[in-house]
């Protein structure tokens, strides 16, 4: 019985040894030599071995740790010790060692391997963002590498990215079945960087064989017709996106200039009120509730909407309640309103852009038709727009408030004579636009960074928006938002965003001279 434990012994023992030696010295050798093509290809086969071993040869010979002895052999120095990547033991340095020689061809070689070596990465993140970054330029000696990734990789989506990449760096195989192959296993592919390589082999000595050149060209069609719809499908999602940060802009100023007649050139400021109060948020979790962090965001929807909406009742009891049916003095007003309020955030938090982070539930986005990326921030987004606008028309068709906002702005007088509070109205009235336009805010700084400026950026998009729309319309402002999004972000492909920006406005001037009362005409508006 003694026997057994002394083999299992015996048997570890060869185990490790045997695992020691994991880099064959034949492969090593052509590292010292001067044939700078037999170099590169020995990085490409240490490379394939893919072990921690062949990492540490690469990574010391990116280090310029990698030494050469007289007869041929190679260590890693390491201070004052020297390591047999052929045994992976520890050694005596030896008398007479000089650095390996690296020029820049083998230095691009090593580093594209250990780039390389990614791909077999525990972490799923970090292969497929190295078969990711691999995609940009793709070199045929990392084949042997990619095809042993490939065998080991258990993720669909990365096993299609490294058959992509396969099929790339064979395009240039010598022999034409193999380039033909290659050619057609791209076929399925959305990578738009494949375009150009194809187009190459179709021009005049860029493809000998007449079989390759038809393949290239039905492959070429696939590719064109699935990168044209992923950029309609991209288009029309970020025209979303953007009719959605119109929408939740616009909403507050529809409230206080549809509803109630005020011009109110302060609302980019509540905005920013809104942004700020996030960002203010952001800075209290960080201090106080460090492992909540991410929740900052659920925190600062309140907080931006009761910031934002008790500026806006501030502002109506002290200023705009006096100005009722007088809408060029309103807009005066109000236009002294926002300087004072932008000086006042400069005073406070400095002229300079402050920065809100996206939570991490946020950040990223998902792949959709092969190549699409939907950032996660531009979704959340869009529901929340969708929630607010449902939550607006709920107060205003379904509560009390709603009831009487709508009957002091269709007959202010005849809702006076009935007893409706209307100064109370009007004063929860502008607090409930203004309020909305915190909300706004707090979406407007999951896009970008937090400044002073910020509302002057949405004013005039918001006018926009209210006034094609229709006068006090709900409806109208979100077809109008969306439909501005999605005319703006056709555009610009074709025309530039300043371009885009003048033909919209052109429009919107052209359509209000035949329309003025917008898209949807309010019925029974008031006068006064």
């Amino acid at each position: 019985m003694q026997l057994l434990p002394k083999l299992l012994v015996l048997a570890c023992l060869l185990l490790s040894s045997l695992a020691q030696a994991a880099i064959p010295s034949d492969l090593l050798k052509p590292l010292t030599g001067d044939d700078p093509d037999a170099r590169v290809a020995a990085v490409a086969r240490i490379a394939a071995l893919a072990t921690p071993e062949a990492a540490k040869v690469l990574q010391a010979l990116q280090d310029d740790a990698l030494y050469a002895a007289p007869d041929g052999k190679v260590y890693i120095v390491d201070g004052g010790q020297a390591i047999d990547p052929a045994s992976g033991r520890n050694v005596p340095l030896p008398d007479g060692i000089d650095g390996v020689m690296v020029n820049n061809r083998l230095r691009a070689a090593v580093a594209g391997a250990l780039s390389g070596l990614q791909l077999l990465a525990p972490q799923r993140a970090t292969r497929l963002a190295a078969a990711q970054a691999l995609q940009k330029a793709v070199d045929p000696a990392q084949l042997p590498l990619i095809r042993t990734a490939l065998a080991r990789e258990s993720d669909a989506e990365i096993q299609q990215l490294l058959q992509v990449l396969i099929a790339s760096a064979n395009l240039h195989a010598p022999d034409a079945a193999t380039r033909k192959a290659a050619v057609q296993a791209l076929a399925g592919s959305s990578d738009a960087r494949l375009l150009p390589v194809l187009q190459a082999m179709l021009e005049q000595g860029g493809e000998p064989d007449e079989a390759v050149q038809l393949a290239a060209i039905e492959t070429l069609r696939q590719i064109k017709g699935r990168v044209a719809r992923m950029e309609l499908a991209g288009n029309v999602f970020y025209g979303i996106s953007l009719g959605s940060v119109l929408l939740l802009a616009a909403l507050g100023l529809a409230i206080t200039f549809g509803l109630m007649g005020i011009i109110n050139m302060a609302h980019g400021e509540l905005l920013m009120t809104g942004a700020y109060t996030t960002y203010l948020c952001q800075l209290f979790f960080r201090a106080y509730l460090p492992g909540m962090q991410d929740a900052y965001l659920l925190a600062a929807l309140p907080a931006a909407f009761l910031t934002a909406g008790l500026v806006g009742v501030a502002l109506e009891r002290t200023v705009i309640r006096w100005l009722y049916g007088r809408p060029l003095e309103t807009l005066l007003a109000t236009s002294g309103i926002s300087l004072i309020l932008m000086q006042l955030v400069r005073t406070i938090f400095g002229a300079q852009n402050v920065e809100v982070a996206n939570p991490a539930w946020m950040s990223g986005g998902v792949t959709v038709l092969g190549g699409l990326v939907l950032p996660y921030n531009r979704l959340a987004i869009i529901g929340f727009a969708v929630v607010v606008v449902v939550a607006v028309w709920l107060i205003l068709n379904k509560t009390r408030l709603g009831l009487f906002v709508r009957a002091v702005t269709q007959n202010r007088r005849m809702a006076d004579c009935v007893g409706v509070a209307t100064g109370k109205v009007d004063m929860l009235t502008f607090g409930l636009g203004s309020g909305i336009a915190g909300l706004g805010g707090v979406a407007l700084s999951q896009l970008g960074n937090v400044g002073p400026d910020l509302g002057q950026s949405y004013i005039v998009d918001s006018f926009m928006v209210v006034v094609l729309g229709g006068v006090g319309q709900l409806a109208g402002t979100v077809i109008a938002a969306l439909g501005l999004g999605e005319v703006n972000k056709f555009l610009e492909p074709v025309a530039g965003a300043v371009l885009a920006k003048i033909a919209i406005l052109i429009f919107i001037i052209i359509f209000i001279q035949r329309r003025p009362q917008g898209l949807f005409a309010m019925k029974g508006r008031s006068v006064e």
